[in-house]
């Protein structure tokens, strides 16, 4: 077979099974603290079998500006110290072996958040959709590790009898690059007209359908609200998103914030408490 030119699908598969081949060799370590001949440490894995909590209050970028709510989001934990350790490991270190960990824990904190992604989505059924990796993320992680995370997601809202299905409609455009490393401002800039509706889900995604964003993390919030505001684009209705975890805002301890208080929330919030 050719293969033709900026095809780096082959180089993926290679890291994948170079990754494979390293696991077989090296011993393993919790990714959270180092402790050895774990995957993860009970102490480390605490943080993420809690209960979701709202921290869209915390991003700024959410914030619309045109007098409707921020998206409502919920993370498992905050991102810092081992949960940080955990997720940077997961993505970014070849610890694919944490999907074991971290599968299970979306997939419950999916269920834990059904009631009121439901009331929001009146009966229709949610679309699960992953926040789009740059290609050049795609080639050095060999996967695309957003989409794992959705599967949870999808499968967590089934457990508790909301119909949900992955619908990876998202993608990126032109030359934005990857969020790490940078600041907020730059975040906003990067992802300011990156995020698209693929041409092949565009149909799907029209006419009112419901939308459930999920990412690995949320910072300022700039890749969420891109999502949104790309959805809304095509008619789709984006009621929340369920990431694992959440920086923790400057000067504010690590620690998860406090469940919202139930109250209805005005537009396309209503029923998400």
């Amino acid at each position: 077979m050719v293969r033709r030119r900026g095809d780096a699908r082959p180089l993926g598969r290679a890291a994948g099974w170079a990754r494979e081949l390293a696991r077989l060799v090296v011993p393993v370590a919790c990714a959270g603290c180092g402790l050895p001949d774990v995957r993860c440490c009970p102490a480390c894995a605490a943080p993420l079998a809690g209960v979701p909590r709202r921290v869209e209050d915390a991003a700024p970028r959410l914030d619309r500006l045109d007098g409707v709510e921020p998206l409502p989001v919920w993370a498992l934990a905050p991102y810092a110290g081992e949960v940080r350790e955990l997720v940077v490991g997961w993505k970014d270190r070849g610890r694919v072996d944490l999907d074991r960990l971290l599968v299970p824990a979306v997939r419950r904190a999916a269920g834990a958040v059904a009631g009121p992604v439901a009331a929001a989505a009146r009966g229709a059924p949610v679309l699960v959709v992953p926040a789009p990796s740059t290609a050049a993320a795609r080639r050095a992680r060999g996967r695309e590790h957003v989409v794992v995370l959705a599967g949870a997601v999808a499968q967590g809202l089934r457990d508790a009898g909301v119909p949900a299905h992955v619908v990876r409609a998202l993608g990126r455009r032109g030359h934005s690059r990857d969020q790490v490393g940078l600041g907020a401002r730059a975040r906003g800039r990067n992802l300011a007209t990156g995020v698209v509706v693929h041409r092949r889900a565009s149909a799907e995604v029209a006419s009112g359908a419901v939308c459930l964003l999920v990412d690995d993390v949320v910072t300022t919030g700039a890749t969420l609200a891109s999502a949104e505001r790309a959805l809304e684009a095509a008619q789709a209705e984006v009621v929340a998103a369920l990431v694992v975890a959440a920086t923790p805002p400057p000067g504010r301890p690590a620690t998860p914030v406090e469940a919202a208080t139930p109250s209805v929330y005005p537009g396309h919030r209503e029923g998400l408490a």
